[in-house]
């Protein structure tokens, strides 16, 4: 995997940080992704999509239109918008086998690899904090596992995938990467937090 200099700067250190006296309640780590790339269908062909996405991905077909999926070896996708899909994985060659895959019938495929910052967020208070920043329901029932959603703090645009019980990953812009880190930090005072 192609190693990319951290856009967080050295403010985010491996430590225990806010209020921890009993313990933190989250952990916040920067996600190492080689490859994500955007999907997105033209007009009438999301169906079509989401079955060329799935096959090339090993994900399973019926999850991803209106969910998200993800498969063993860390491929994990889902749904930000009409016909469009977030698409992320460890291997650098999945942006290229998406975009070999998709005909240009079908819908457009732009690789975001170099653009995007994943930070993973986790922990018993997870809902807790995450409510603080983003106007989402983010219960279980409203927000299952590999769902995703596209959303904003302030004006840094996010999008946001449940990727365990009370783990998400939150993608934004490198250029507000380390901003929105800190907005994440400062969230996460009043429960305590760790930084892997």
């Amino acid at each position: 995997m192609v190693e990319r200099a951290s856009p967080l700067g050295n403010d985010f250190r491996p430590g225990s940080y806010g209020d921890f006296a009993n313990g933190a309640d989250v952990a916040i780590s920067e996600v190492p992704k080689a490859a994500i790339v955007e999907a997105r269908a033209w007009p009438g062909k999301e169906n079509a999509l989401a079955g060329l996405v799935s096959s090339t991905c090993k994900l399973k077909l019926s999850a991803l239109p209106n969910s998200g999926a993800a498969n063993r070896e860390g491929v994990c996708a889902f749904n930000i918008g009409p016909g469009r899909f977030l698409v992320s994985g460890a291997r650098e060659a999945l942006a290229g086998d998406i975009a070999q895959a998709v005909d240009e019938e079908t819908g457009t495929v732009t690789d975001l690899s170099h653009g995007r910052t994943v930070l993973a967020i986790e922990g018993a208070k997870v809902e807790w904090v995450l409510a603080k920043l983003f106007a989402l329901d983010f219960s279980n029932n409203a927000f299952p596992i590999h769902a995703g959603r596209a959303t904003a703090h302030h004006d840094v645009f996010v999008q946001i995938q449940r990727r365990g019980e009370k783990r998400f990953e939150l993608y934004v812009f490198r250029s507000f990467a380390r901003a929105f880190a800190k907005s994440l930090r400062r969230a996460a005072q009043d429960v305590g937090y760790t930084i892997k």
